[in-house]
């Protein structure tokens, strides 16, 4: 009950004082102004920063890899590990190797 009174209090505050900045027409304006200036920086496109102009958007070009790890696809992690372990064999052997040749 408490909470449902300070929540409407402090929305009551909130209209009134919108109210109050909009009923100027300069202000109007001025708050216009910052919003669209506002919205053109966070709405740049950040591609101009970047060096690489082939990167794409490979959610577009690449539609069936997205949407497998969209899905929680393990490919790439198994694979990943299934190298890593066949590296560490490889390793392994040299070693042994190495060790039968040093004795």
């Amino acid at each position: 009950m408490r909470k449902r009174w300070i929540f409407s209090a402090v929305g009551a505050v909130a209209g009134g004082t919108v109210a109050y900045v909009l009923k100027d027409e300069e202000r109007r304006n001025q708050l216009k102004e910052k919003a669209k200036r506002l919205q053109d920086n966070w709405t740049q496109p950040d591609h101009e920063d970047m060096p690489i102009e082939e990167a794409g958007k490979p959610e577009l070009d690449q539609h069936e890899n997205s949407k497998m790890v969209y899905e929680g696809s393990q490919f790439g992690v198994q694979y990943y590990n299934e190298l890593t372990e066949k590296e560490r064999e490889i390793l392994e052997r040299s070693n042994r190797e190495n060790q039968t040749a040093k004795s």
